[in-house]
């Protein structure tokens, strides 16, 4: 099972290259390295299942977590692409792609990004960060969010599956939000309607999840 992950969310200017490439070496390259050294051995004795914790957000960006949903959408093309080659030594590959997850992990990143200096970009980004993203984050993870017991419990049906999924959605609540991309490969719908959830019903959305 691969769960070592970092968070990063805020103003892609306000975020350095070395912190975003630290990131990287953990959400994905700490990945990586796992399955260099497991896999041989599995593929050896043909048989075999890697359990990985990636993130809806591998599936779909969210505003403000540009950097951590690029190591999410990585760690779902390092998988997919390896699943078939795989399946060929009886080995399996599963994604357990988790929404908002209440622990230390959450309540630490918006801590910081409630103390960030948002000076490198301009006023307006800071203003919706700040005013919106975080105000409106809090809300979903009041609501929708999941325990680290309620995730342990998806990913051991995972592991006793018989015949384990490649992908494991745990909130169904966010089903719809995956489903926008394939309904419309141009991207316009989902793009369209995630920019007037967040700039033009902000005040809807954080009403219905109260």
């Amino acid at each position: 099972v691969s769960n070592a992950g970092v968070g990063m969310a805020g103003p892609l200017e306000c975020q350095s290259l070395a912190a975003m490439q630290s990131l990287m070496d953990t959400n994905f390259f700490g990945l990586v390295r796992l399955v260099k050294e497991v896999l041989p051995d599995m593929k050896r004795r043909r048989g075999g299942h890697i359990v990985v914790i990636s993130s809806i957000m591998g599936l779909q960006g969210i505003v403000f977590n540009d950097i951590y949903a690029a190591s999410k959408f990585a760690v779902e093309g390092f998988c997919e692409s390896l699943v078939v080659q795989a399946l060929r030594f009886n080995v399996a590959i599963s994604l357990v792609e988790p929404g908002p997850v209440m622990t230390e992990f959450e309540a630490k990143l918006y801590e910081e990004a409630e103390r960030a200096d948002y000076s490198r970009t301009d006023p307006e980004t800071a203003d919706i960060f700040t005013n919106l993203y975080l105000r409106n984050s809090r809300d979903v993870f009041a609501s929708l969010g999941q325990t680290p017991e309620d995730i342990a419990e998806h990913t051991l049906r995972v592991i006793e599956a018989a015949r384990p999924p490649f992908r494991h959605q745990t909130n169904v609540a966010y089903t719809p939000m995956a489903a926008l991309k394939h309904a419309d490969p141009s991207g316009a719908l989902m793009t369209e309607a995630f920019y007037k959830l967040v700039f033009k019903y902000d005040a809807v959305l954080r009403l219905g999840l109260r």
